[in-house]
């Protein structure tokens, strides 16, 4: 039986940290938490239960990119290696079946599960991340920073990019793929995450990261995330500029760019409630996501000025 590494990261994660440390007692054979510049316990409380400590050099720039290469380096001669946030806490089961299904299939590289939000019901944008979280099973080009991989594919590519502030898992997925192996999402639980986020400026600097991390992904890789980036194009500045022209010239023709708003709205409505929101919670999040596409430039606007004038490509937190 291959065995299988636990790499944690996180900050001032709190009762979040002991939770996941918690679910993951007698699951994996190593267990390394990495922190980055935490000031509450949770040094302590990971020491406390058995896992090694890594702590980041706070002197040069965070990304969770980095810290998971500093976890993965401090492993001893891994074979499986399994990532997770410090805000997560590990389903039961998880570990066996990414396990099972690696060792019997030998041309998959990495396996994910389905994450899921503790407290989904506690905002909306709780509820918008519960429903990102949940995508169809089987082959996948990307997942989030959930995964439990090979370590000699870790190895092979490199590991993940510590420039990237955002999408990293994206763009280490892009190099697996790129690599011959292939990504599979398993049709089980894998992890239980606390987004807290509840309040409306917490989204909103979210979906500015999320922006960055399009654009620089797709900086990186041409092919991936080109849909996202186009969509943010039109509805983030074209659009808003066609309606700035058309108030200077004849203000009826500013109704043809809000009513492909209004559209977009709509379309994202009838999806969320066909994957089983609530009609009116449907309406606020499909607002959220019509929304989304200014933050999202604000985020890639960010990532070309960084890029452009070489500055540090520095993380934007939301919590």
């Amino acid at each position: 039986m291959s065995a299988v590494d636990l790499v944690l990261i996180g900050r001032n994660e709190g009762a979040r940290l002991i939770a996941c440390l918690e679910s993951a007692q007698g699951q994996a054979r190593h267990v390394v938490y990495v922190d980055s510049g935490s000031t509450d316990t949770s040094v302590a409380e990971a020491r406390a239960r058995g896992a090694k400590i890594v702590e980041l050099d706070m002197s040069i720039p965070f990304t969770a990119a980095r810290a998971r290469n500093a976890g993965f380096d401090a492993l001893e001669d891994p074979d499986l290696v399994l990532f997770i946030d410090g805000d997560c806490a590990l389903a039961p089961g998880f570990i066996d079946a990414a396990r099972t299904h690696l060792e019997h299939h030998p041309e998959i590289g990495m396996v994910t599960g389905w994450r899921s939000e503790i407290h989904p019901d506690a905002s909306p944008y709780n509820l918008l991340c519960d429903w990102e979280w949940h995508r169809p099973a089987g082959e996948i080009l990307a997942c989030g920073g959930d995964m439990m991989v090979r370590a000699s594919l870790w190895q092979q590519v490199g590991g993940m990019n510590p420039q990237v502030i955002a999408a990293e898992d994206d763009e280490i997925c892009c190099r697996f793929r790129k690599s011959g192996a292939v990504l599979w999402r398993l049709p089980v639980d894998m992890t239980r995450h606390d987004a807290d986020m509840l309040r409306f400026g917490q989204w909103w600097r979210r979906a500015e990261r999320t922006g960055h991390g399009f654009a620089q992904v797709n900086h990186l890789h041409p092919d991936y995330f080109t849909t996202e980036c186009k969509r943010v194009y039109v509805y983030g500045a074209a659009l808003p500029l066609i309606t700035l022209i058309a108030l200077c010239m004849w203000w009826p023709l500013a109704l043809f760019p809000l009513a492909l708003y209004a559209l977009n709205w709509q379309r994202s409505a009838k999806g969320l409630t066909r994957d089983g929101i609530s009609q009116a919670d449907s309406r606020y999040l499909g607002l959220l996501l019509t929304l989304s596409k200014f933050p999202n430039l604000i985020g890639m606007a960010r990532f070309h000025l960084r890029r452009l004038t070489g500055r540090d490509m520095r993380i934007i937190e939301y919590k």
